[in-house]
């Protein structure tokens, strides 16, 4: 579990180096080949070596992860020059925001279609101890898990509902709620490395290029049936209230034969693509 500490300010200790260096330095000028001032300059610079090797720099929005002899001793979050233990080893973790934009993943569908999906996820590191010591590469971990969660996510729902009509999710049409469903599943996979999901979206959601004619093809088929229903629906009720009107205002008289001519033909006119040419009748009706 992670553990803050709070080392002290190393402005002291950086003195005390310069010091001890500039004394060395000092001796070894003057020693002239006296043997007790180059012992003396030799302790002094070794200490001022050592010392020097507890002095660390953290950043805003970084930390140092601290280990005595491979026992955990705490991490550093606090900002400036600080100095430790030398015989610590410190291990640099970024606290920062990171983004990963995966790369598209040629998945199957919950309907077995070939489709691309790619995401893009902000994340961090939200605990220290957990990046550093419960997987190898907590980077690595990122990238390899959070395609593992695309695929999953990708196999779990069909791409649009001409596929499955019955869903009540598709990658497609779910906006938000894919992107929340992508998010947990992300946190369940990266909560062992102590990440953070701050956000997950699809970047890019498209059918495979082996299919993606045949589907286009579909859904415009689908389309137009879906406007041709809506046309037929329309011309159908003008009909009725042409029909009706006339017979109510009795304008004209019609009988089943004459009402079947009128009806094809305004049939034809309200649902043809084309806008129909008239044809001038000098005869009868019956003719």
């Amino acid at each position: 579990m992670e553990k803050i500490i709070k080392p002290m300010s190393g402005y002291l200790t950086l003195i005390l180096t310069l010091v001890l260096l500039a004394v060395s330095i000092a001796l070894f000028a003057n020693s002239h080949g006296n043997g007790w001032m180059i012992t003396g300059g030799v302790i002094l610079s070794l200490s001022g070596i050592f010392l020097s090797a507890g002095l660390i720099v953290i950043s805003p929005n970084h930390s140092r992860v601290l280990t005595f002899f491979g026992k955990y001793v705490g991490t550093a979050k606090e900002n400036g020059l600080l100095f430790v233990n030398p015989l610590y080893t410190k291990q640099k973790i970024s606290l920062r925001a990171e983004n990963l934009e995966s790369s598209r993943l040629k998945v199957n569908d919950s309907m077995g279609n070939p489709i691309e999906i790619a995401a893009v996820i902000v994340w961090r590191v939200a605990d220290t101890y957990k990046a550093a010591f419960e997987v190898e590469d907590y980077e690595q971990y990122v990238k390899v898990q959070s395609e593992a969660a695309i695929r999953h996510l990708a196999t779990s729902f069909p791409y649009d509902q001409f596929e499955d009509e019955n869903a009540s999710i598709t990658l497609r049409g779910g906006g938000e709620k894919v992107n929340e469903l992508l998010e947990k599943e992300l946190s369940d996979r990266l909560a062992p490395a102590g990440i953070q999901i701050i956000e997950a979206r699809i970047s890019h959601l498209a059918y495979a290029q082996e299919i993606a004619g045949a589907m286009l093809q579909r859904q415009q088929a689908t389309a137009i049936v879906a406007a041709r229903t809506k046309i037929v629906e329309g011309a159908v009720g003008m009909v009725e209230l042409a029909l009706e009107q006339l017979s109510k205002k009795e304008i004209v008289h019609l009988d089943e034969e004459k009402k079947a001519a009128m009806v094809s033909n305004l049939m034809v006119v309200l649902c043809a693509e084309k806008a129909a040419t008239p044809i001038l009748n000098t005869g009868t009706l019956y003719q």
